[in-house]
Order: structure tokens, then sequence, then C-alpha cells
């Protein structure tokens, strides 16, 4: 069994560099009824020299309906799109909705975190109150709401004591709103 590993680990490259040297002479022809062949003892100084590659038939071009019209010199043409105008920009700017009304949310445990989210990610703003929720369970939804922040694209951004205001992309809270959510929930 360990002459089996041994094999395998110098096939692989693991093995002491001498035995490579002779790999043939103690392979596997032995077992197979096939004299090995003696170990070639050359100098350093002389290699032999590598085979030329064939040359290989080049990749028969493909065949297209129509040929492709060089754009600018090179052979690379562009592909319309079925159904659009092609002079059309195919990014579209989002557009921002700034009458964003914010839904507030008082959480009291962390599983309230999920109406939050809901709410996120159907593009409405949130404004998150953390005014009665211990410091344990601040620190965590503020953990969490962050990462959600970050990872669906948004921002949050604490606009008062406890009170942080998170916004989708696309979504712009105007100032009034965020003046009268301050006044309403701490009281300023």
């Amino acid at each position: 069994m360990t002459t089996a590993w041994r094999r395998a680990m110098v096939y692989l490259g693991l093995g002491p560099d001498e035995e490579y040297d002779d790999y043939a002479a103690q392979g596997d022809l032995g077992d197979r009824g096939v004299e090995p062949m003696a170990p070639v003892n050359r100098p350093a100084a002389v290699r032999p020299t590598p085979a030329t590659p064939t040359p290989r038939p080049a990749a028969q071009a493909p065949i297209y309906s129509t040929p492709p019209d060089p754009v600018e010199g090179t052979s690379v043409r562009p592909v319309p799109i079925t159904g659009e105008d092609p002079s059309k920009p195919r990014v579209r700017a989002v557009p921002q909705r700034s009458n964003a009304r914010a839904h507030v949310v008082i959480p009291t445990n962390f599983g309230m975190v999920q109406e939050v989210a809901d709410k996120f990610k159907a593009g409405q703003a949130v404004a998150v109150d953390m005014g009665q929720a211990d410091r344990e369970l601040s620190r965590r939804l503020i953990d969490f709401l962050s990462g959600m922040c970050y990872g669906i694209g948004g921002d949050m951004e604490k606009i008062g004591n406890g009170l942080f205001l998170l916004s989708p992309v696309g979504v712009e809270v105007p100032a009034d709103e965020r003046r009268r959510l301050v006044s309403e929930l701490l009281g300023d």
C-alpha cells in the first residue's frame, strides 16, 4: 500500500526530485508484465531538444448570413436587439421620488426588523426610532439595517438621537418630511 501512495505522490510531483529521473523505470510497467526501461543517464548540460509542434489546421470562420460590417477599422459589429431602437440608450435613469413619506417603525424586539426590510425592499423610506430598544437590541438592529442598506442599495443616516432614516435607491426624503419625523418622534 505504501508503494502505491509513493507512486501517486511521485506522479503528482510531490515526491523527492531524484525519483523523477527514473520514474519510467520503476513505474507501473513492471506490474503489467512489461519490462521497464533502463534509466538513461544524461549529463546535466545536454538536454533533449523539444519536438517542434505540428501546426494545427486553422479553425473555419463562422458563416454569417450577411457579411459583418467593420466598425471604424475593426471586425467588431454591433448586434441589434430585437424590439428596441438601437439608437436609444439602454441605460435608463432611476426617477427620483421626492414626495416620499417615510414609514415609521419603533422596534421593541429583533423580529420587527422584517417589517423594516419588507418596506425598504418595496422601495419605501423607513424611519426607525430606537428610543424604546435597549442598548444590545439597538446595536443588533443598527448592524442588520446598515448591512441591508449596503446589500440592497440605499442610504442610512442618523437624523436624530436614536432616529435613523433608511432610504432606498431612487427615493429622496424631502427636508420638511425629515423635520416632521424629528419633531413627532423625538419631540424636538
